[in-house]
């Protein structure tokens, strides 16, 4: 007889699951969203002002499409089975694309109404200090790297959606001293240029490990259905890059916006040889619209009085 071997029936990567938890949490947080906006809001605020701006609205409409995104199906399932570069990918929304846009769409008033006045603020202001901020943020970074985190959250939903969880609210921590809601909370242009180069170089440390690995470092990737015709080192290499481009890059760009947002300001008209349209205040000293003619010049020097001019050019004047 003949031997046959059937082949094995692998699940299919792209089937369909549902994440109400996820539904539910983003259902919630455009709810309260809304309700702050239009039933708190117009209390808050002078009247005949609007609560929020259409960029403030923008923000929050991109900063919680992208938190869906990366929450949901196909993407979370993706990244929780089958690559850790997907992985890697909602890791990047979670704590650089999405917060920083959620921070800016939230008005002052807002952040103050809930905040309030009591031990919620007084906690807020320790939270927020650029030194707490950013070292919790960046333990968070560097323990949910660790390979025995990684394949323990991946076996486990609650852990899973237990740790990103914390990845979103400190990164939110993170972000307030650069883009938070309430003045006081932000640090200095240049403090926060300091700050955001210093929080990129931990992403670049992972990021550097994971494309220079040569086994396998996360165990539960090593799936036999290969997405993309990625093997499990070149997923592990794309990871690092997308950490690398997705972390320090990104905080890098921000950092030299904000510098020469600040410091080069009117850099091209101050440095221009371009007469400007209008004549500067201290050069004026007549009629702007009236054309100095040489004959104006002559009569001017007609009328002056020589004794006077030979007394200012006498020494000791």
């Amino acid at each position: 007889m003949l031997a046959t071997s059937a082949t094995p029936a692998y699940p299919n990567p792209w089937e369909f699951h549902a994440h109400p938890e996820v539904w539910l949490l983003m259902l919630f947080l455009i709810g309260a969203y809304v309700y702050l906006v239009k039933v708190i809001g117009p209390k808050a605020v002078p009247a005949g002002t609007r609560p929020v701006s259409r960029r403030q609205i923008t923000y929050f409409a991109f900063g919680i499409g992208l938190l869906w995104f990366a929450s949901d199906w196909p993407v979370h399932d993706v990244g929780e089975q089958y690559l850790y570069s997907v992985h890697m990918f909602q890791h990047m929304v979670f704590s650089y694309f999405a917060p920083p846009l959620l921070l800016m769409s939230i008005p002052t008033w807002m952040a103050r109404t809930l905040v309030g006045t009591g031990r919620t603020q007084r906690v807020m202001n320790w939270l927020t200090k650029p030194v707490i901020a950013g070292v919790a943020f960046n333990l968070v970074v560097m323990v949910t790297h660790i390979p025995v985190v990684v394949n323990a959250s991946t076996q486990s939903g609650p852990l899973h959606y237990s740790l990103h969880l914390l990845l979103v609210t400190l990164a939110l921590l993170m972000w307030i001293p650069v883009v938070g809601p309430i003045a006081e909370w932000q640090m200095s242009p240049i403090g926060k240029c300091i700050y955001l180069f210093l929080m990129s170089v931990v992403p670049t440390v992972p990021a550097g490990w994971l494309v220079f690995a040569e086994g396998v470092v996360y165990k539960h990737y090593s799936q036999p259905v290969r997405l993309w015709g990625l093997s499990v080192q070149s997923d592990q290499q794309a990871a690092g890059a997308i950490m690398k481009l997705g972390g320090a890059a990104f905080l890098w760009a921000i950092t030299i916006y904000l510098y020469f947002r600040r410091f080069a300001v009117n850099f091209d008209e101050d440095n221009t040889y371009v007469r400007a349209k209008q004549m500067p205040e201290a050069e004026i000293t007549g009629h702007d619209e009236k054309q100095l003619t040489y004959a104006d010049v002559t009569k001017a020097f007609g009328q002056t009085d020589p004794a006077l001019v030979e007394s200012e050019q006498a020494p000791g004047h």
